[in-house]
């Protein structure tokens, strides 16, 4: 708890020096930073300086001065965006995904929040806020299931979990017991993998497709994972990579370049069609619903005419987007 505690405060120290567009003093850095406000003089300073002494070591370049020149205790603090960003860096695309992992145990760890109040304390304080600096402390990744936080923490925990999920071109949601071995992404998805207790086997489980809330199903470490568990293999095992279905598709004249492409037939469109112009074709597809988030990315100059499946979710999809929030 103590390492935690030490993480985040030098997390917090970092972020809120990074941001400050002027110097900022010990004092408001006292009155601000979790970690800080509750020690007396003495401790402050010392955890303080201890503090600073290890972002140094680390590469974090702290700057020392004052925008007060004619007062000497104005002296403050800051870290300039321009001298700690890094040089583009080029990843792998294993090591993106784990960049990507930590950037989402990073917001859901609970440091976005103490965060969050020091930067409102700062501002309130009378300090000048650069939040898009930010964007150099914290990596991101576009990904925001609900499901994920508390299925991290069961896989943290090794805690069974029960949630109801909906397959693809299922019409209704069916609950599942899981006990969880990891979360991966993959292809620009977020997956769970586990051994589900309902159907006596290991199985991959995309996260957008929970609905509801995630429940505790047993005690925390009453499972184990498997030693020679190999998170990105079993998910490439699991998804079908190559063509298991062909979908038929209604697509406008010189759009759908990508499905054009793949289309093992082209042909002009027969029988009941949206108003206009169309051609049929035949595209070969892995998952459906990779197919289906495909369709959509080409708005309405694209129509799926089967699978009955697909074209359902499809429709749920808008539909979901019109009406908004329930």
């Amino acid at each position: 708890m103590a390492s935690d505690e030490k993480t985040e405060r030098l997390l917090n120290l970092l972020i809120t020096l990074l941001v400050s567009r002027t110097y900022v003093t010990k004092d408001r850095l006292r009155a601000v930073i979790e970690g800080y406000r509750d020690l007396d003089d003495a401790a402050f300073e010392k955890k303080f300086e201890r503090d600073k002494d290890e972002l140094r070591a680390l590469g974090v370049p702290i700057e020392i001065g004052s925008h007060e020149p004619y007062f000497d205790d104005a002296v403050g603090y800051r870290v300039r965006p321009d001298a700690f960003a890094l040089p583009d860096i080029e990843l792998t695309a294993d090591e993106a995904a784990v960049v990507g992992l930590a950037a989402r145990v990073w917001q859901h760890a609970g440091l976005a929040a103490r965060t969050g109040d020091a930067l409102r304390k700062l501002t309130a304080a009378g300090v000048e806020v650069d939040r898009s600096a930010l964007d150099i402390a914290q990596p991101r990744l576009d990904a925001t299931e609900p499901a994920f936080a508390d299925l991290w923490d069961a896989t943290q925990r090794r805690m069974p979990v029960t949630f109801a999920y909906r397959r693809s071109g299922a019409a209704e949601a069916s609950a599942r017991t899981v006990r969880p071995w990891g979360l991966v992404s993959s292809q620009g998805r977020w997956y769970l993998a586990g051994f589900d207790v309902d159907r006596d086997d290991t199985r991959i489980f995309r996260l957008s497709r929970i609905e509801g809330a995630v429940r505790r199903a047993g005690r925390p470490g009453s499972f184990t994972v498997p030693d020679d568990l190999d998170l990105r293999s079993l998910t490439r095992t699991l998804l079908p990579t190559e063509p298991v279905a062909e979908a038929r598709l209604l697509v406008r004249p010189g759009a759908g370049l990508g499905l054009r492409a793949r289309a093992s037939e082209v042909r002009a469109a027969t029988g009941a069609t949206p108003p206009g112009e169309w051609e049929e074709l035949r595209v070969p597809y892995a998952r459906e619903d990779a197919l289906v988030d495909e369709v959509l990315s080409y708005g309405p100059v694209v129509v799926v005419r089967d699978p009955e499946s697909a074209r359902a979710a499809v429709v749920r999809r808008l539909t979901s987007v019109v009406e908004g929030p329930a």
